[in-house]
């Protein structure tokens, strides 16, 4: 039958734990020796015993310059966990501090829209009355500010309407009067016209000077003469001289 499993414990007993110090202490050596000759591998190891006494080994006799590594190795080690520690710290606080300050003004708004009053002190009411009151000034201040800009945006519209409406009058005016003078030029010349014709159609009527009409609208004494003494009275004076001589 093989071994029990050996429970481990301290020695109580100073020799035997003594004894069973020097063999452990000489096993340990010898494997970190096997250890760092088939791996290849840096190995330092320190012993103290119960008096204080000092048994170490390390790969090529470098101690200082395995341990000076492991310094580095634990210092880098240590400021990830520290760095991954406060970045983690950082964040829960941040997001402890960005929920309170969301309840907080969750339930401003609420106060603001006049719910959830009961909570409220005296001068919480107060507080929150000054804050309506003030907010109220605001917006009056800028409703009559749209209220001025609207009304001098209208006024400068009028402005430029009414300018355009007299150009526009101006124009028509000039263009009444270019129309009335071309009309009175128009009309001058119809005058002038009309005026030619009347002498035209004058100036080729019979003249019939010195022959009296009857009632009858006869020439008086046609029928006592000739003739040829009735067509001679209707020509003009200096042609019936003209045939006398």
């Amino acid at each position: 039958m093989g071994r029990g499993r050996v429970q481990l414990k301290r020695i109580e007993n100073k020799i035997n734990r003594q004894v069973t110090f020097s063999k452990r202490r000489c096993g340990l050596l010898k494997k970190a020796h096997e250890i760092s000759v088939l791996c290849d591998a840096e190995v330092a190891l320190i012993v103290f015993s119960t008096k204080g006494k000092l048994f170490d080994y390390a790969t090529d006799s470098c101690m200082e310059r395995i341990l000076e590594r492991y310094e580095r190795y634990s210092y880098a080690e240590r400021q990830i966990l520290t760095n991954d520690t406060e970045t983690n710290g950082n964040w829960t606080l941040e997001h402890a501090k960005l929920k309170a300050r969301m309840e907080i003004l969750q339930k401003n708004r609420k106060n603001l829209m006049g719910e959830e009053l009961d909570s409220l002190s005296l001068k919480e009411l107060q507080n929150l009355e000054h804050q309506l009151d003030t907010a109220l000034k605001h917006i009056r201040s800028r409703k009559n500010q749209i209220m001025y800009e609207s009304i001098s945006e209208l006024q400068r519209k009028d402005k430029a309407l009414q300018d355009q409406n007299n150009m526009l009058a101006k124009k028509v005016k000039e263009k009444e009067k270019v129309l009335a003078q071309q009309t009175e030029w128009e009309s001058q010349q119809d005058n002038a016209l009309t005026s030619s014709s009347v002498i035209i159609s004058q100036s080729l009527q019979p003249l019939n000077i010195g022959v009296p009409y009857n009632a009858s609208g006869v020439e008086e004494g046609a029928a006592l003469g000739p003739p040829q003494h009735r067509n001679a009275t209707l020509l003009p004076p200096w042609m019936l001289g003209h045939l006398q001589e």
